[in-house]
């Protein structure tokens, strides 16, 4: 099935070169001139893949992630010419995908496209429906997560990386393993730091005493791993 990607960029002749360029490798491209109409064409569309820009009149690219990812869990590539690290990093923590600077490489910015959607399709395919451990239920099949019966909001990287640790049991997983699945090949070895940031904010969210975690387990010098899982349902 042709996938379709939308470009949110106020830059219209960017926007017609990027669409150019999908459409030679096959994809559908949609394009949206502002972030109010970004989100609009989400709601039409349904996108498998968007690609913002951050400085546009009016509802910027932050804006845009931020309600992209209260919504859905739609591949974002964030395209700016914001080149410091803290800008880099704002975009990931709002739950973008990547994030690729201008001026850009075409073959790169496809590249990245066809890898993040590889991903998309992959975690797809993994489908159990109910995993319950120590007061603990994640319901993939609704991407719903209980603590003690109450609902627990995670974001859509919280998320990938609990599924991760759920896919191997008992097992070590290493930080450059979590970061090449959630954020992709180009950042292992590259940031570390996000991996434990993230695992922080999961056991704030998941462990009932975060300061001594009995699920999220870590590996001194390794990685980290989930102990205790049963699984329930099929």
């Amino acid at each position: 099935m042709q996938k379709k990607i939308l470009i949110i960029d106020d830059d219209e002749e960017i926007s017609e070169l990027i669409s150019r360029w999908l459409e030679l490798r096959s994809y559908r491209a949609v394009t949206a001139y502002n972030g109010t109409e970004g989100l609009r064409q989400i709601y039409k569309e349904r996108p498998d893949l968007v690609i913002l820009d951050i400085m546009m009149p009016g509802m910027d690219g932050w804006s845009v992630c931020r309600r992209i990812r209260e919504m859905s869990d739609i591949p974002v590539i964030i395209l700016s010419a914001r080149a410091e690290p803290a800008d880099r990093i704002m975009g990931l923590d709002l739950g973008a995908d990547d994030y690729i600077t201008k001026p850009f490489e075409y073959g790169e910015l496809l590249a990245r496209v066809a890898a993040i959607l590889r991903r998309s399709d992959s975690s797809q395919e993994w489908s159990p429906s109910l995993f319950e451990v120590d007061g603990l239920a994640v319901d993939f099949r609704n991407r719903n997560v209980m603590r003690d019966g109450c609902e627990v909001k995670l974001s859509p990287k919280e998320f990938k990386i609990l599924a991760y640790l759920l896919q191997n049991p008992g097992r070590v997983v290493t930080q450059d393993q979590i970061l090449t699945h959630v954020w992709g090949p180009e950042y292992a070895g590259a940031a570390p730091g996000y991996v434990k940031l993230y695992v922080r904010y999961l056991r704030e969210k998941l462990e009932k005493d975060p300061s001594r975690p009995r699920l999220i387990l870590t590996e001194r010098g390794v990685g980290y791993r989930f102990a205790r899982m049963e699984c329930s349902g099929n």
